[in-house]
């Protein structure tokens, strides 16, 4: 591991030393593939794990694995502690003014279905706890109101949205994209009206790395009394995020995008809205009394963790917080930043390759998505695994983002902690041999 992160003002990218014991700490990067030494570029769909999550979660289960917030024995209350901890640990990560803000969810998918159909039921007349329902009227929406998203969102941010608008009889909007791929902040703030409810937006880009104007947008929506949902996905995992700097009324993002295990999900909620919002997921452990007539919730978050809980996942989850930590989440930042420049530099020297997204110069997460032109995305991941780097091809979960720039499909090479500059290289250097493979160069 690297040393703590600096507290000046000035935030260096990591060095390549510095990477180099990161990626130490990754057995699954020792490998070769395919006679190659593996170069991970698809960080931005899974990241890998260091040993040191991979031995907490180990550790638990060997250890204190138990029910939580169900047994008096010693185990349960290692286990509970442990839970619980991993739930403070988050919500100070991400700047929460309780750890009661954090809900444990499968994904971060699950994490916005939890949203639209607590909104959903809110709509349909079911209230929370109270028996009334009067706390979740600031919920309900109908005819003539509005759903903003944009155009470029993954389809965990989209169709969520679209159910509830058929679903409430509400109208969905979107912002558009440009022919970059990229959204304004002028174009969604002129589409807030009067009659809009919810504002779901990504904070970064699966596809384009493009950083979202943030606070004008989210402005423009408490002016008119929307709720803001905001898809951490990309984000939490590669910069510094605070969630109550941004104003935001929601948050969701994945542990397995964030050197965490796969099967949890964090959303974190304001307290009091939280509190309101009606569950939609129900059973034990969510509950205070039930009777064959009636049943009564508990106050967030238990009130949405029904069933047995993801507890080895969010010690390990909590494991991979404090491991970004200690490399510091600015220096994270810096260096994917400086990732993505040499990428978009290097492609930019390559015959017949386009980038969407932000040009080279602006800022946006280390991540680049690119067409080779006459050659299908897929055949560009076979070639480029064929010489042990990894990337990612296909819609990458954004059908109509794609289908606005005219495309079916992108080749994605996504960088983090982990990755070196020599990594960044050998893909840039690889790309530029695949159009003459395929013999789709021109003709001299």
């Amino acid at each position: 591991m690297v040393a703590p992160a600096p507290t000046d003002d000035s935030v260096e990218p990591l060095t390549e030393d510095e990477v180099l014991r990161i990626r130490a700490d990754f057995p699954i990067l020792q490998q070769e593939v395919n006679g190659q030494p593996l170069a991970y570029l698809d960080s931005g769909a899974t990241a890998e794990r260091p040993v040191q999550v991979l031995d907490a979660e180990r550790r638990f289960l060997e250890q204190d694995n138990a029910a939580v917030h169900r047994g008096a024995h010693t185990l349960a209350a290692l286990s509970t502690d442990a839970y619980e901890d991993a739930r403070a640990t988050v919500a100070r990560f991400i700047g929460a003014a309780s750890p009661s803000e954090v809900v444990w969810t499968a994904n971060a998918t699950d994490a916005l279905n939890l949203v639209a159909y607590g909104i959903r039921n809110a709509s349909a007349g079911r209230g929370g706890p109270e028996t009334d329902g009067s706390r979740a009227d600031r919920f309900r929406i109908g005819p003539g109101d509005e759903v903003l998203v944009t155009e470029a969102e993954h389809h965990a941010n989209l169709v969520p949205w679209q159910e509830l608008a058929a679903a409430t009889g509400a109208t969905l909007r979107w912002v558009p994209v440009d022919d970059t791929g990229c959204w304004s902040a002028e174009d969604a703030v002129a589409l807030v009206t009067e009659h809009t409810r919810i504002v779901a937006f990504a904070h970064v880009s699966n596809v384009t790395g493009m950083i979202a104007p943030v606070a004008e947008f989210v402005a423009a929506a408490h002016a008119v009394g929307a709720l803001v949902v905001l898809d951490a996905c990309q984000s939490a995992p590669h910069r510094p995020l605070d969630v109550r700097a941004l104003d935001i009324d929601f948050a969701a993002f994945s542990g397995h995008k964030m050197l965490g295990p796969n099967g949890i999900g964090v959303l974190w909620g304001r307290q009091d809205l939280l509190d309101a919002l009606p569950p939609f997921r129900t059973g034990g452990s969510m509950i205070t009394t039930v009777t064959m007539e009636h049943t009564d919730f508990m106050p967030a978050p238990e009130r949405f963790e029904a069933g047995t809980q993801p507890v080895s996942q969010a010690v390990a989850l909590a494991e991979a917080v404090r491991y970004l930590e200690r490399i510091g989440m600015d220096r994270v930042q810096a260096h994917e930043e400086h990732l993505a420049q040499r990428m978009l530099t290097g492609l930019a020297t390559v015959p017949g390759v386009s980038v969407v997204g932000p040009a080279a110069g602006v800022p946006r997460s280390g991540l680049a998505s690119f067409v080779v032109d006459g050659v299908h995305a897929h055949d560009v991941s076979q070639y480029l695994d064929a010489q042990g780097i990894a990337v990612r091809s296909g819609h990458h979960c954004a059908q109509p983002l794609h289908r606005r720039l005219g495309l079916t499909a992108t080749s994605r090479a996504s960088t983090y902690v982990y990755t070196t500059e020599e990594d960044v290289d050998r893909f840039v250097t690889a790309v530029g041999g695949i159009r003459g493979y395929f013999g789709a160069e021109e003709p001299a």
